[in-house]
């Protein structure tokens, strides 16, 4: 599932990360790594912290670019590129805010796919917690409350 995820990243990183000469070849990959981890640090935090419905809602309804959701992972990503990477946080920011909101409406579109078992919400979200509980029910539950 991770790797999928890298791969929806790299499809959606285009100009702003393979074709941007503010990246250096040799780090294109370790940054399509940190927009991975950066989603997925995000949504793990945003379950660890009792927003699980939240998180549910957004993958229901998204409102992409005025989500909260959206920002934590852009303004996560971003500060990444800025601290290991030292791209000036405007353009740190610019490339964050061109990568990461088409990732996660992807990521919004494969969760309702029938055919993408890997991102269906409830397995997707047990994932991210490590499989520490089936999540299936409970999200199940909150998508019809």
């Amino acid at each position: 599932m991770f790797e999928k995820l890298f791969l929806l990243v790299k499809n959606k990183a285009g100009q702003a990360v393979i074709d941007n000469p503010e990246i250096p070849e040799k780090y294109r990959e370790a940054v399509m790594n940190e927009a991975s981890s950066s989603i997925i640090e995000v949504l793990k935090g945003q379950m660890e912290s009792g927003r699980l419905k939240d998180l549910v809602k957004y993958f229901q309804y998204p409102d992409i670019y005025q989500n909260p959701l959206v920002n934590s992972v852009v303004n996560k990503f971003a500060s990444k590129l800025n601290k290991f990477y030292g791209i000036d946080p405007a353009s740190a920011l610019q490339i964050a805010k061109s990568v990461m909101p088409p990732v996660m409406l992807e990521l919004i579109k494969q969760s309702k796919s029938e055919q993408n078992k890997d991102f269906a919400l409830s397995s997707f979200l047990s994932k991210i917690n490590g499989n520490r509980a089936d999540l299936t029910s409970l999200v199940k539950e909150m998508m019809v409350a």
